[in-house]
């Protein structure tokens, strides 16, 4: 399953290790915007921006919802995102066995 080049989405270094830290959680899971935050060692304003790009092109859900007064940010990697990460995982594996 390669693809002609890199998912130009997902490339991006902060964005692809978001997708990979999704794609490890079981499908539909939820991981709270702080504790991602808190993984990637990135701030709100580069996080958020991230999200956004990824969520604009259908690759993560967001869910917004509060816990008593204090709101709470949740995302998870849908289908096609999941489907994009491995598409972007197999076409890099290509290019370092010398395919792409």
């Amino acid at each position: 399953m390669t693809m002609d080049g890199p998912d130009e989405i997902i490339h991006q270094s902060t964005r692809l290790r978001i997708a990979a830290t999704l794609n490890a959680l079981p499908s539909g899971d939820l991981l709270e915007f702080g504790k991602l935050k808190s993984i990637l060692g990135a701030t709100d304003g580069n996080m958020a921006t991230h999200l956004a790009a990824l969520e604009k092109a259908g690759y993560i859900a967001v869910e917004k919802d509060f816990v008593g007064k204090k709101p709470r940010t949740r995302v998870s990697l849908t289908r096609s995102g999941r489907k994009a990460f491995e598409r972007h995982v197999a076409y890099l594996k290509d290019l370092l066995e010398g395919g792409g």
